[in-house]
C-alpha cells in the first residue's frame, strides 16, 4: 500500500498563490514537422500516442484531493475517472496561418486557468501553422512541475527516432492512495499542532544566513539585493490577459563568445538579454538610470535532501547591466557579478525555501494575495525585482513528440504582480530559443522585445570580433 502522497509546501504555495490574475501554469511550445510520424499525421494517431505515453505516468494521471477545513496542504490521488479528452483539444490556426495568428491564439490560451478537478495539465494540438507544421501548446501547474521535471516529463513524450521509444527520464513515479477524509483531518489537526516545534530548526539556519549576507555585502561580494529594482512599466498589478512572443538566436554565435572571452553560456544570455531589455526601454523614453534586477530561478534538485515535492528550486538576483551601452563591457561585469551571485547562492541551504513554504497556509496566503492585488500594493512599495529569466538546457540532439521531428521548443513561466514580464531561453539542437510571456498591459510590443535578441547578440558578437565581416 502506498503512503499518501501529500503535496510539499513550496508545491502548494503555487495553489495558493493563483488568482484569475496570477495564474501559476507553466506554458510550453512545442512546433514539430509531422510528415515524420510513422503512419502519417492525423489528429486522432497524436492524440492516441500522447495517450498511451502518459496513461502511467504519475504526473499526468494524479489530481488534487483538499484536506478538510483546510489544515493542510492537499494530497495526490489517482483520476479513476482519468480521460485523454478532457486534456488534449483540437484547433487550426485562422488564414494565413501564420507566427501573428499562432502567437494571437497562445496568448488567448496562456490566460485561462486550468481546472482543478482534474490533472494539471492541458495539451493544445494546433494545425496549420505555417501551412504544413503543428504547434502543440503545453500547460501544466507549477505545483506539478519545474524547470528540471519539466523536462522530464517532456522526455515522456519524445524520442530519439520517429518511431523509438520515449526517453522517460526521470521514471514514471507513483501515486499514493487516496485517504478518507477523517484520516486528511487528522493528519491535518496533526500537523497544525507539530508545526510550531520546527520553527527552532529553521531559525538557527537563517540567522546564520542573513548575518552571512550582511558581511557578503560589507565586502560587495554579495548577489544583487530585493526590492533595489528601478520602477518600469512591467512592475505594476498584472491582469490576466497575457502576450506572448518567441523566436531563435544562434546558439554558436553564443558558444562563440563563451569560448572567446572565457564567459559562461549563461553570462552570454544574461548580457543579451540585458541588452534587449535597455534597447526596448530606451526606444521608448523608459530606461532607468539603475540597472534591471532579474529573479533567476535556480534549481536545487541535486543538492536537496527533501525526497518529496515536485519544486526544489531556489533563486538569486542578477543585475542585467542595462546601464551598460557597450556590451562587451556589460558581459564582462555581469560575469564578474554572477559569480559572485552563484557563490552566494550556494551559500542558502538547497532546502531553505522547501521548508520554510511549510509554513504557507492556504487561507491566508491566499487572502494576502488577492488583498495585495486588490490594494495594488505592487505599485506602492519598491519594487523586489522587474521580471523573471530563466536560461533552461534543452536538447542537444534533434528529438520527436509523439514520431513527429521538434523544429521548435519554447517555455514559457508565470508572472506575478509586479513583475509582469519572463523571460525563458531554451537551447534546443543548434538554436537558443526564446520564449517571452508577460500580463497584456506590462509589454506594449513583446514582438519588438522579442526581434532585439538575435541583433543584440550579433552586437556582442561584432564586439568580440571587431575585426569580423558585419553579418
Amino acid at each position: 500500500m502506498h503512503s499518501v502522497d501529500r503535496l510539499s509546501g513550496l508545491d502548494a504555495s503555487f495553489l495558493y498563490l493563483e488568482t484569475p490574475a496570477q495564474l501559476m501554469h507553466v506554458c510550453g511550445l512545442v512546433i514539430v514537422d509531422p510528415a515524420t510520424m510513422p503512419g502519417g499525421y492525423s489528429y486522432a494517431a497524436m492524440r492516441a500516442g500522447i495517450d498511451e505515453r502518459v496513461r502511467g505516468v504519475a504526473q499526468f494521471t494524479r489530481k488534487l484531493k483538499k484536506v478538510p477545513l483546510r489544515l493542510d496542504h492537499p494530497v495526490w490521488v489517482r483520476d479513476e475517472h482519468f480521460d485523454i479528452h478532457r486534456h488534449v483539444h483540437r484547433m487550426a490556426l485562422p488564414q494565413p496561418g501564420g507566427y501573428e495568428e499562432l502567437t494571437e491564439l497562445l496568448s488567448h490560451l496562456a490566460g485561462q486557468p486550468l481546472d482543478r478537478s482534474r490533472p494539471l495539465w492541458e495539451m493544445w494540438v494546433i494545425e496549420g501553422y505555417e501551412a504544413d507544421k503543428v504547434a502543440v501548446l503545453t500547460k501544466m501547474h507549477h505545483a506539478t512541475v519545474d524547470g528540471v521535471s519539466g523536462a522530464n516529463l517532456l522526455s515522456h513524450l519524445t524520442s530519439l527516432e520517429p518511431d523509438s521509444e520515449p526517453l522517460g527520464l526521470g521514471g514514471k513515479g507513483t501515486i499514493g492512495r487516496a485517504p478518507g477524509d477523517v484520516e486528511l483531518l487528522g493528519r491535518g489537526m496533526l500537523t497544525m499542532i507539530t508545526r510550531p516545534f520546527s520553527i527552532p530548526r529553521l531559525i538557527a539556519p537563517s540567522t546564520q544566513l542573513i548575518a552571512g549576507s550582511l558581511s557578503r555585502a560589507r565586502k560587495g561580494t554579495a548577489m544583487a539585493a530585493p526590492f533595489s529594482a528601478p520602477r518600469t512599466s512591467f512592475n505594476g498589478t498584472i491582469t490576466g490577459r497575457r502576450v506572448i512572443g518567441f523566436g531563435p538566436m544562434s546558439l554558436k554565435d553564443i558558444k562563440d563568445i563563451k569560448k572567446t572571452t572565457g564567459a559562461t553560456v549563461n553570462d552570454v544570455v544574461m548580457t543579451v538579454t540585458g541588452g534587449a531589455l535597455r534597447s526596448y526601454l530606451a526606444d521608448r523614453g523608459e530606461l532607468p538610470d539603475n540597472p534591471l534586477l532579474a529573479t533567476v530561478p535556480v534549481s536545487v534538485r541535486d543538492e536537496s535532501h527533501r525526497e518529496v515535492g515536485q519544486n526544489k528550486v531556489s533563486a538569486l538576483f542578477a543585475h542585467l547591466g542595462t546601464d551598460i551601452e557597450d556590451p562587451l563591457e556589460r558581459l564582462g561585469v555581469l560575469g564578474e557579478a554572477n559569480q559572485r551571485a552563484k557563490e552566494h547562492q550556494k551559500a542558502v541551504s538547497a532546502d531553505a525555501l522547501q521548508d520554510w513554504a511549510e509554513f504557507s497556509s492556504p487561507s491566508t496566503f491566499g487572502l494576502a494575495v488577492r488583498a495585495y492585488a486588490g490594494l495594488r500594493l505592487a505599485e506602492k512599495h519598491p519594487v523586489v525585482h522587474n521580471l523573471v529569466v530563466s536560461n533552461v538546457p534543452g536538447p542537444p540532439v534533434p528529438i520527436y513528440f509523439v514520431g513527429a521531428r521538434v523544429l521548435g521548443l519554447y517555455a514559457f513561466g508565470p508572472v506575478f504582480h509586479g513583475a509582469g514580464l519572463n523571460i525563458t531561453v531554451l537551447s534546443n539542437h543548434g538554436e537558443m530559443q526564446v520564449g517571452i510571456i508577460a500580463s497584456r498591459e506590462s509589454v506594449a510590443d513583446v514582438d519588438d522585445l522579442v526581434g532585439r535578441f538575435p541583433i543584440e547578440l550579433a552586437a556582442l558578437s561584432a564586439a568580440v570580433h571587431p575585426s569580423a565581416p558585419r553579418r
